[in-house]
């Protein structure tokens, strides 16, 4: 079973602390300066702005190294009706061809989670809850679009309503059909954008999650295509170790 902790260390000073073998995840690292550290050995997986190490702001040097691997990475920031259209078309056909990869595994090995990350099937819930959150509460103003199979992610502080049932073990055929019809919601939504649409804002005070007022339409729709991209790259990358 999961087990959540936390801790928050704002403020403080930390002075010859050694942090050998540690797991972050899900925090968060701002307004901190390291000096005089050694940094060896380190991954890293984070959203960076204004990251100086010795002197260079390694941000802007990641992002254009993550777009030169992949080209159409770049298009996962559209900025008008068209560029999203052409981003989920590039989403599903990406999906579509790993689903049809994964097809190939017997399913007991696609609830098989790689290292201490959700499985192939997990990972497939957890977009089902990105897509009711950000599309089905967000900007069609469902305020409880949940299915039972949605998977929030394992550091959401939890929130009535809202299903979250990490060790359930439906088949893949099962989450697929509720994959498909968020999928379908979101081409819908994006299908019907417009100028004046996308530069819209919606608010939701409904008891839940997302509870925000005046949020961009923009930005759900960013989010939702974020989410998309980067767990199909730890989709592909978590195939090909149980291939391996």
């Amino acid at each position: 079973m999961f087990e959540r902790r936390e801790y928050d260390l704002s403020g403080k000073e930390l002075r010859h602390v050694v942090l050998r073998g540690a797991d972050f995840r899900a925090g968060g690292i701002a307004d901190c300066r390291l000096r005089g550290v050694d940094i060896w050995n380190v991954e890293i997986s984070a959203d960076l702005q204004n990251v100086v190490i010795n002197g260079v702001d390694v941000a802007p040097l990641i992002e254009a190294e993550l777009d030169r691997r992949d080209p159409e990475r770049a298009k996962m920031r559209p900025a008008t009706p068209e560029g999203f259209r052409e981003a989920w078309t590039i989403l599903e056909g990406r999906w579509a061809a790993t689903v049809e990869r994964a097809r190939t595994f017997p399913e007991e090995r696609l609830h098989e989670p790689v290292g201490d990350e959700w499985s192939f099937i997990q990972t497939l819930r957890h977009l089902c809850f990105a897509s009711d959150a950000w599309v089905g509460r967000m900007i069609l103003g469902d305020p409880s679009p949940w299915h039972p199979l949605d998977l929030p992610w394992d550091e959401a502080p939890g929130w009535e309503g809202i299903p979250w049932d990490r060790e359930a073990r439906p088949g893949l055929d099962e989450v697929l059909a509720v994959r498909r019809e968020r999928q379908a919601m979101v081409a819908k939504a994006i299908g019907a954008l417009t100028p004046e649409r996308l530069s819209g804002t919606v608010t939701m005070r409904e008891p839940g999650w997302p509870q925000i007022e005046e949020f961009p339409i923009k930005e759900c729709l960013l989010i939702v295509l974020n989410e998309e991209y980067q767990h199909h790259q730890y989709a592909e990358r978590d195939l090909a170790a149980l291939q391996g």
